[in-house]
């Protein structure tokens, strides 16, 4: 029975295997971008399978970030994307809201933040920070401690380039690490390795020693494009090839353009080779002065080089170009190119919807990985410090309930997002948090400002606007019914 049971379902059967592969019909499944033929095999010659942190080894991050340098330098367009993106992310820094049940206790708190933010240059820093992401991939800064600042809380931002943070003597057999950070078993960085000199350094000596910074103590900011990526690259990276194009495109429309206009006139003839007309040196060069009459030799006449450059179609070239460039940034062409000549009201509002989202994606991505972390260190580091702190927040390790503050987008018509604004707030299906979010501003700080404003204007006899008197409406009255008459 046993034997037959085998014989049955045995795996190791030859007969029954043979058989049953020649029963079994295999079915492959056709996708035409994985066929490689003599079309597209130079296409996809550089595409691989490794992993997240092997193709952004050190060597390729290196000079990804050289080259997006160069251009950032060199190249007035990438120049001003980078400075853009991080002035519009960024703006004039954020600025904290703190939620507990007491409001006075809130406003001492946040009044100290924010000079303690303006002390440390916190919104240039983090400027700086964004521009680095987008020209390194990644910024880094440490939370140190700075005597010289003249607040009560000594914390600052030391930044930090991507070039420093490296371990140079890492073996290849090292498990959880990474270039410049080490890991735990549960992929947590614990620490990070800072060079104390830049490598690009002319001062560098010929030591490769490194500062071991606890994770506590180091803010990584970048954008992982891959699971698994504990480094970045330049966002820049997929347009490093297009700026080249455009620089190239434009230097050649110039060339050829000044080849052109180098030349005054040319003499030619319409005589055959072996025909009437004078004898001349070919190549021959002759010097013109101003209101000169001159003669031609027998049978040649004078012309002047037809200038070809720029073509008609070197505008829409570099419009086209940019717009690709400034995709890998959810930035729309008019933000990039500084032009918004050929939109209208609607399409500019359209384009820019998907560049707002992409900024409240940084800016949430920043409150995280950047703001929350500071504002702990510096609630941990302001606790320390006697009767500065209220006893409700003196508790480290506390959850204070908070918010952060930026700056907001102008509406390109005023008008109509006022009356937009006034229609939402009539059916409730906003609240004067929200708007004033909007606007990047805290609404109990604006409603106190607008109310002692309207108190102050009573005092001195002021109309308030938020009624009219009895003549001034009749008057408003009588001049609409005027109006629908006319």
């Amino acid at each position: 029975m046993l034997n037959w049971l085998k014989n049955i379902f045995g795996a190791n059967h030859p007969t029954r295997a043979s058989e049953r592969r020649g029963a079994v019909r295999v079915v492959h499944g056709r996708y035409d971008a994985a066929q490689t033929n003599d079309d597209n095999r130079r296409h996809w010659a550089n595409a691989d399978g490794l992993s997240a942190d092997a193709a952004a080894s050190p060597e390729v991050r290196r000079i990804l970030r050289n080259r997006a340098r160069y251009e950032a330098a060199n190249n007035s367009y990438a120049r001003g994307i980078v400075a853009t993106l991080a002035n519009d992310v960024i703006g004039t820094g954020p600025r904290l809201q703190l939620m507990t049940e007491n409001g006075e206790t809130n406003h001492r708190i946040e009044q100290e933040f924010m000079r303690w933010a303006h002390a440390v240059g916190l919104p240039e820093k983090l400027r700086t920070m964004r521009m680095a992401s987008a020209e390194d991939g990644e910024a880094f800064a440490i939370l140190t401690d700075n005597p010289a600042l003249n607040t009560r809380v000594k914390l600052d931002l030391k930044l930090v380039e991507a070039d420093q943070v490296a371990t140079p003597d890492a073996t290849l057999g090292e498990k959880n690490a990474v270039d410049g950070i080490v890991f735990d078993k549960a992929g947590n960085p614990i620490e990070y390795h800072v060079l104390k000199d830049h490598p690009g350094s002319t001062n560098r000596g010929i030591g490769l020693d490194y500062d071991r910074i606890p994770a506590k103590a180091m803010i990584h900011l970048y954008r992982p494009d891959r699971p698994g990526q504990s480094r970045g690259i330049p966002e820049l990276t997929p347009a490093l090839p297009l700026f080249a194009q455009l620089r190239r495109y434009t230097l050649a429309v110039i060339g050829a353009a000044e080849t052109a206009a180098d030349f005054a006139g040319v003499l030619y003839t319409d005589a055959p080779a072996s025909g009437e007309a004078d004898a001349i040196e070919p190549m021959d060069v002759i010097e013109l002065e101003k209101r000169m009459l001159l003669t031609m030799p027998g049978g040649w006449k004078m012309g002047q080089v037809k200038a070809e450059q720029p073509s008609t179609t070197y505008a829409e070239f570099k419009k086209e170009i940019l717009n690709e460039i400034a995709r890998c940034l959810n930035m729309p062409f008019n933000v990039a190119a500084g032009n918004s000549s050929g939109y209208n009201y609607a399409s500019g509002r359209l384009d820019h919807q998907t560049y707002f989202k992409s900024i409240r994606v940084d800016q949430s991505r920043i409150n995280t990985a950047v703001l929350d972390r500071i504002l702990d260190a510096w609630m941990r580091e302001a606790v320390l410090i006697d009767e500065f702190l209220p006893q409700p927040l003196r508790l480290i390790g506390a959850q204070w309930p908070h918010q952060w503050f930026w700056d907001g987008m102008e509406h390109v018509d005023p008008a109509k997002e006022a009356s937009a604004q006034a229609q939402r707030l009539a059916s409730n299906t906003t609240t004067l948090a929200d708007e004033y979010a909007r606007k990047g501003q805290d609404w109990e700080t604006q409603l106190r400002q607008r109310a002692k404003e309207i108190e102050l204007m009573r005092e001195l006899g002021l109309s308030t606007g938020e009624t009219l008197p009895q003549e001034e409406e009749e008057e408003t009255e009588d001049a609409e019914v005027a109006n629908q008459a006319a």
